[in-house]
């Protein structure tokens, strides 16, 4: 009986090429997107978020939460500072202070990223690149306050003590899901290297650079199968090193894509490669682009995960859809390969068209349909605060490439 992977794989061959052609003929009749009217939309979204959240506040019900992560029963969601999701907001009002120019969004900027001090410390999680890099990365990086420098070097810091040379990766969760595993490593974990890099760079010193790299080599090499879609989550024995298993958490199976994952990776490595100009880094974002490329559906948002059963009824996750384009704009700026930006323009241009909340709704969420955990049944088709920080980031790549020809 031919597996799960090894009918991906003949599908992957057979259809590449027509799949690359057809993307040619179809970006080219993409919505063209107006970034500045999408971020005047986000702006009126975030505006009444602010609102919703103030009023949790004066309501006492807000206490200790710092954070907007969902809509769960029709009200908003808020989480604590140790939540994963914590630093995307703080994050979001950062593009828009930076994209508008408009100072009156500095004041919201560092009021949300204030509460994530704390997080400079805080060991329990692999996650502290989303939670202090997109939130005090971007306002160190827009305002240079040293104070925000000094939180960025702390928490890189913290992160490295979750590194083991053995396994040559840093440990993503510390929980033990029925002892199911011992030193868990998730495709998630490429997306904090970036928060290492840049302590390199404010420090000098080369230590925080070395784990990456160690943590980035290792995921090449057990994270990736054959056809250049990934792994979840990746076992390995903390003693000697060895990979116990290669399973999923959120995916549909063990054996699976999940959509999120594989843009994650793609990401990932694009930023590797970013920092690092090192040729093996471009190479693997490029495979796990051309993989996806050759699953998206024609409709260019993917569903939850490539391959689960009930598509085309299954949920779209425009959370990955939104990963996927910023990634992609960026690693079309180290190819030739033009489709990767033409791509990216359709995906934004499908979100711009048919994932945009309706204003002062969904509470301020800009971005719908989303899915965060399927098997768990948790957050499925709704609005998820990280969706909304890479449609910005997207947009933000999409008016450089425009005006400057280049990102960073």
């Amino acid at each position: 009986m031919i597996n799960l992977f090894q009918k991906r794989s003949k599908v992957f061959n057979t259809i590449s090429v027509i799949v690359f052609t057809l993307l040619f003929i179809q970006d080219a009749f993409a919505q063209k997107v107006n970034e500045k009217k999408q971020f005047k939309n986000a702006s009126s979204q975030v505006n009444y978020m602010l609102s919703v959240i103030d009023s949790l506040r004066s309501n006492g019900t807000a206490k200790e939460l710092v954070s907007p992560r969902t809509v769960e029963k029709n009200k908003l969601k808020l989480v604590k500072a140790q939540d994963w999701t914590s630093g995307f907001f703080s994050g979001e009002l950062w593009y828009l202070y930076e994209f508008t120019g408009n100072k009156d969004w500095l004041a919201p900027a560092r009021r949300f990223t204030g509460p994530l001090e704390s997080l400079q410390f805080f060991g329990g999680t692999h996650d502290l690149g989303f939670m202090v890099y997109c939130s005090y990365g971007n306002g160190y990086r827009l305002t240079g306050d040293t104070a925000y420098r000094s939180v960025i070097i702390q928490a890189a810091k913290t992160l490295c003590t979750r590194f083991n040379p053995v396994t040559g990766v840093i440990k993503s969760w510390d929980f033990n899901s029925n002892s199911k595993w011992k030193y868990p490593v998730i495709i998630d974990n490429m997306m904090n290297l970036e928060l290492l890099f840049e302590a390199t760079k404010l420090t000098g010193d080369s230590s925080f650079y070395k784990i990456a790299i160690s943590h980035a080599n290792t995921t090449i090499k057990n994270h990736y199968r054959p056809d250049h879609s990934s792994y979840h989550v990746i076992d390995y024995d903390p003693v000697t090193g060895a990979v116990r298993q290669k399973i999923t958490a959120q995916g549909y199976s063990d054996s699976s894509a999940w959509a999120r994952g594989q843009a994650w990776g793609m990401y990932g490595f694009t930023m590797c490669y970013r920092e690092t100009k090192e040729p093996v880094y471009l190479e693997q974002a490029m495979k796990a682009a051309d993989y996806i490329l050759s699953r998206l559906p024609s409709e260019k948002i993917p569903y939850w995960d490539y391959d689960a059963p009930e598509i085309p009824n299954e949920p779209m996750d425009a959370s990955a859809a939104a990963i996927t384009a910023s990634a992609l704009y960026e690693l079309s700026t180290y190819t030739e390969k033009k489709v990767y930006r033409k791509t990216a323009d359709a995906i934004l241009g499908k979100l711009c068209a048919g994932y945009l909340s309706p204003v002062n709704q969904n509470s301020g969420f800009i971005l719908l349909h989303s899915t965060g955990h399927k098997p768990a049944k948790s957050e499925i088709d709704v609005p998820i605060i990280y969706a909304d920080y890479y449609f910005l980031e997207s947009l933000m790549r999409s008016k450089k490439l425009k005006e400057k020809g280049y990102i960073f």
